[in-house]
C-alpha cells in the first residue's frame, strides 16, 4: 500500500465503526490496558467491538496518542 492509500481495518457494532491504521500504531498498548475486553493485541481479530459500550470504546479510542485507532458513526 502507498502512503496515499494506507491499510485500514474496520470493526463495526451497528452504532460505531472503529478504524485501525496499522502504519500509525506504535503498540504502546494504552487501549489494551484501558479496555482489555475490546482491545486484545494477542488475538485475531484484535478488536472485539462487542466487549463494551460504544460510549466507552469512544472514550478509550480518543486517548490513542497517534490516532492509529479512530471512531466514527455507522453510515446510515
Amino acid at each position: 500500500m502507498t502512503e496515499e492509500h494506507p491499510i485500514v481495518r474496520s470493526y463495526e457494532n451497528g452504532e460505531i465503526v472503529v478504524d485501525w491504521k496499522p502504519s500509525l500504531c506504535i503498540h504502546c498498548r494504552n487501549c489494551a490496558e484501558e479496555l482489555p475486553r475490546v482491545f486484545q493485541p494477542e488475538n485475531r481479530p484484535w478488536i472485539r467491538i462487542g466487549g463494551a459500550t460504544s460510549e466507552r470504546i469512544e472514550e478509550v479510542v480518543k486517548q490513542c496518542p497517534t490516532q492509529a485507532i479512530s471512531v466514527r458513526p455507522v453510515a446510515s
